[in-house]
């Protein structure tokens, strides 16, 4: 197995960090690494927001669904889809394009999460660790006005990176569903309720897999953070319309 693979396989979150800042030299690589990731049409339909405030990264870690761990992160990104730069572009030379719409949006979702990633394995193979925040999508109103987010520029995700603690490094990594529920061929099969069963029942532990089920669907996707990301979604979307 070659190092890029391993690295893929080892890497996991990390929400520990040692302290350890983060030198000029390599933040600016991570950042490089974001700019060479593949992109739709080579538009770079995305802006990277680097969070050096300590106030912000505090009211980040509040924002994000109370999560602590943000303000100690030596490296806070956020990827904004941005449908704003190129249409700002074109009109700046008296076109007039349609407007940005939804199909616009997915696009640059894309070009986004795919330059994050890219700083993920990135990140990994220098020896630090990272994690998505996701919550950066809840709370539109309060991260528009935090940020200065114009309309058509979007929060997708958010990493912390930093350098992990031991106890983040021997942390084993959570277990992956197999791949015969999650590779179909040619075409989408739905799985009946004993192969959903199969698929995930090992996340059960000691409970019941209906315990556990019933459990996480609570925590998870009914949970209020749920709820409230997907009304910011909505509102996000309607600036697209």
């Amino acid at each position: 197995m070659n190092e890029i693979i391993r690295s893929l396989f080892e890497r996991k979150s990390v929400r520990q960090f040692t302290g350890k800042d983060i030198d000029e030299e390599t933040r600016e690589l991570l950042l490089l690494a974001a700019s060479h990731a593949p992109t739709a049409g080579n538009q770079q339909l995305y802006t990277i927001i680097d969070i050096r405030s300590r106030e912000i990264k505090d009211k980040l870690a509040v924002s994000c669904d109370n999560q602590p761990f943000i303000k100690t992160a030596p490296m806070v990104l956020i990827f904004c889809a941005d449908c704003k730069k190129w249409d700002d572009a074109y009109r700046s030379i008296g076109l007039e394009p349609k407007n940005a719409g939804e199909g616009d949006l997915f696009i640059s979702i894309e070009d986004a999460i795919i330059a994050a990633q890219n700083v993920v394995t990135a990140a990994e193979s220098l020896g630090l660790g990272s994690c998505y925040i996701g919550d950066i999508i809840e709370n539109r109103e309060f991260h528009k006005d935090l940020l200065k987010l114009p309309d058509r520029v979007v929060p997708i995700g958010m990493l912390v990176i930093g350098y992990p603690t031991e106890g983040q490094k021997k942390r084993p990594k959570p277990q992956r569903c197999d791949q015969k529920f999650i590779v179909h061929t040619d075409s989408y099969r739905t799985l009946s309720d004993d192969e959903l069963r199969e698929m995930l029942e090992y996340k059960a532990g000691e409970r019941t897999y209906e315990e556990w089920l019933t459990a996480f669907c609570k925590r998870k996707y009914d949970s209020d953070f749920c709820k409230e990301m997907t009304r910011s979604a909505k509102a996000y979307i309607k600036e697209f319309e």
